[in-house]
């Protein structure tokens, strides 16, 4: 497994320095002289002439995407023009919540919409499947940002039950932090929840027509143990995938819930980012986002070999 997971890391390697020649190629792509963005409205020369020495960017581009790189190494990301503080300290800041919305949202996914898709499969023709096929796909169409304005007038408004936004610090007030978070994981994970119902529906329909599955019921073992130890099992497999890429996209930043409930998180970090021009957090953001998702693609990877050991040839 160790030697698995080092073979993982390495092809990594060479995936992240793409991903690092295409973040610092689309900053250059940007209209606009970045160091008359930096010297501010008065754009004194001789601050002008201090940017473009600082950030090299009278060098030619590849030369600045070195220097680009051997500052990340050594924990340099830049200067937010915003805030005038450490991107790396901005990231570090706005992390942490995102993360904390999309462990949220993935749990009340995860128990709602695998059970959910397990039973759907199981009672297959039945209208307990067709309720949870008509709930599933309620919950890929209604927009996660309009169910969390609903949320709010409802719970917030009308019932006075949850604040209606901000964040608070699970540090600081854990009970705070969890009713300030439920309706904007509630809002996510809805969404969540249908997609991991119907893939979990989708794979224990296929699973369940297997030989093995059918020996096991031959033997006379009980219903419940051969949907639960033999057919879910191997069908958790598609479903580890799609979790790995929906929690990547939530650590990205989900925006417009973040949005919605006045969330300082990821997403709105990025979004004042874009807005305001500020070129190092974009590219300290978008760089982060990628590295994420290659490690939540890891962590998918090492999940298969565990639920399914026979695969690791394969991967």
């Amino acid at each position: 497994m160790v030697r698995y997971i080092v073979k993982r890391l390495l092809i990594a390697v060479p995936t992240i320095i793409l991903i690092s020649m295409f973040v610092f190629s689309l900053q250059k792509l940007l209209p606009g002289d970045p160091a008359l963005i930096m010297a501010g409205e008065q754009r004194d020369p001789a601050a002008i002439a201090y940017y473009r020495a600082k950030y090299h960017l009278m060098e030619p581009i590849p030369t600045q995407y070195v220097y680009w790189v051997k500052d990340m190494l050594h924990g340099d990301f830049g200067m937010s023009l915003r805030t005038s503080q450490p991107v790396l300290t901005l990231i570090g800041q706005k992390l942490p919540i995102t993360i904390q919305l999309a462990v949220m949202s993935m749990v009340l996914a995860l128990v709602i919409g695998i059970p959910a898709g397990i039973l759907s499969a199981v009672k297959k023709g039945t209208v307990t499947d067709y309720v949870a096929n008509i709930v599933a796909l309620s919950g890929l169409s209604i927009p996660n940002f309009w169910l969390g304005i609903m949320m709010i007038l409802l719970f917030s408004v009308k019932l006075g039950w949850l604040p209606a936004s901000g964040y608070v610090s699970l540090f600081d007030d854990p009970i705070q932090s969890l009713r300030t978070m439920i309706m904007p994981s509630l809002a996510l994970g809805a969404m969540i929840a249908s997609a991991f119902m119907r893939h979990a529906r989708s794979a224990m329909l296929t699973v369940l027509k297997t030989d093995y599955v059918r020996t096991a019921r031959a033997k006379g073992l009980k219903e419940y143990v051969v949907v639960l130890k033999h057919a879910f099992r191997n069908a958790l497999i598609p479903v580890v995938t799609v979790a790995a890429l929906i929690f990547g996209e939530l650590l990205a930043g989900a925006v417009l819930t973040e949005q919605v409930f006045t969330i300082p998180g990821f997403g709105k970090l990025i979004v004042d980012a874009v807005f305001n021009r500020d070129y190092a957090v974009v590219q300290g953001v978008v760089l982060c986002t990628g590295v994420m998702f290659i490690f939540m693609n890891l962590i998918a990877d090492v999940a298969y070999i565990l639920l399914n050991p026979r695969l690791k040839g394969s991967l």
